[in-house]
């Protein structure tokens, strides 16, 4: 797994009290390891301050609500990864 996925993990692991072990990239954050949406605001300013990054949560929601992109999209871990891989990316350009 790749580094990304190990921190997101961690920050998940400490806020959530998700035993790190339970959590893989198939996991879906809400339904799988039933993250509250409070606690999933706070993994996801965790996320931003770590990687010093926004994540554009509003979006997403609204993507989805908008049935423009089904939640796993986002919400499983390997496609939530790979997405905050693609913010640091955008900011290093």
């Amino acid at each position: 797994m790749s580094q990304t996925f190990d921190t997101i993990a961690e920050i998940i692991s400490d806020i959530s009290e998700i035993p790190v072990e339970e959590i893989n990239e198939k996991s879906h954050t809400i339904d799988d390891l039933a993250i509250d949406s409070l606690d999933f605001l706070d993994i996801v300013f965790a996320i931003d301050k770590t990687f010093g990054i926004k994540v554009p949560l509003e979006t997403w929601t609204k993507d989805i609500n908008e049935n423009q992109a089904p939640s796993e999209d986002y919400f499983v871990m390997g496609n939530l990864c790979a997405r905050i891989e693609e913010l640091i990316a955008a900011k290093a350009a």
